[in-house]
């Protein structure tokens, strides 16, 4: 597409939305490391669903064209960013006890706090020590060091685990505790509680493979299965609406496969929220399943 239509859309997009929420959706991407403005992201996955419905429009009709539009551009504007955000939250909360050991033992060496933050930006904790460097380059700027470690910790809110481990150091640095001492603490509790989570991740495996089995290959099988039969149940006299039987089954396969994947989301991480990336994948696996399995020919393996 030539770039002054893009250009164009992008101007038409930004006198639509509301800018309300156009700076809340730039904050999205902005977590996740996505280098576009709001609207131009939003472009880029709309184009990106066309392109997605085109391809499917050659070789089914425009329902699944239509479905196909609103699955990529979904996945493009709000997964991907997603999952980007959940990657690097996860990576941050992994180096987390050990930057806090880190720290403590730069305040066993006799330096201050401040001057520990900024040691700490030259270690290698990866997306942890890019934060950490915003938390720096702010107190250099002259905001209170409290205020800096508040601000990180609002940034990383999505985080349960980040959240509340800074506003605990943040307490005791307001107290004047014995910072050493707390961060290891906090360093040994953070451990615990990624241990704890790994632990219920490991054992709820069996639940999560009878999810993706039943909601991704089996249950779209066999409404694959059930509507071939019904094809090829009718006569002259009577005609079975076919068409709109394949459709109300696709629409269950969806239901059941978002529905298994909030599931998935509660049994292994305890929120639904944590559930909607399982949706997406469950989705698009059962969709594909049951149009595949539905475009055999099997009737004959009916006798009929």
């Amino acid at each position: 597409m030539p770039r002054g239509i893009t250009s164009l859309l992008v101007s038409a997009f930004q006198r639509i939305l509301p800018q309300k929420w156009v700076k809340r959706y730039e904050i999205f991407i902005y977590s996740a490391g996505l280098n576009f403005l709001a609207v131009e992201y939003l472009v880029i996955s709309i184009l990106f669903g066309i392109i997605g419905a085109l391809l499917v429009e050659m070789v089914s009709t425009w329902p699944y064209s239509v479905a196909a539009f609103i699955a990529l551009f979904l996945s493009m504007a709000f997964g991907y960013p997603y999952w980007k955000v959940m990657k690097r939250v996860e990576e941050m909360e992994k180096n987390l006890p050990d930057a806090f050991f880190y720290l403590a033992s730069s305040l066993r060496a006799g330096i201050s706090f401040s001057e520990a933050l900024e040691e700490l930006t030259t270690a290698k904790f990866g997306a942890l020590t890019d934060e950490f460097k915003k938390t720096v380059a702010e107190i250099k700027k002259g905001r209170p060091t409290v205020d800096a470690l508040r601000a990180f910790a609002i940034r990383n809110r999505k985080s349960v685990v980040l959240y509340r481990s800074m506003m605990i150091i943040i307490e005791a640095l307001e107290r004047g505790a014995p910072m050493s001492d707390v961060l290891v603490y906090v360093g040994n509790d953070v451990r615990e509680i990624l241990r704890i989570r790994q632990e219920r991740k490991a054992s709820t495996g069996m639940q999560m493979m009878f999810f993706i089995i039943t909601s991704g290959f089996i249950g779209p099988m066999i409404l694959a299965v059930v509507y071939k039969v019904m094809e090829t149940m009718g006569t002259d006299m009577v005609v079975l609406p076919v068409d709109t039987i394949k459709l109300i089954l696709l629409g269950f396969v969806v239901i059941q496969a978002f529905i298994s994947g909030l599931g998935i989301g509660v049994i292994r991480e305890g929120k639904y929220s944590a559930g909607l990336k399982y949706s997406l994948m469950l989705m698009l696996v059962g969709v594909a399943v049951y149009q595949g399995v539905s475009s055999l020919n099997i009737s004959g393996g009916f006798g009929l």
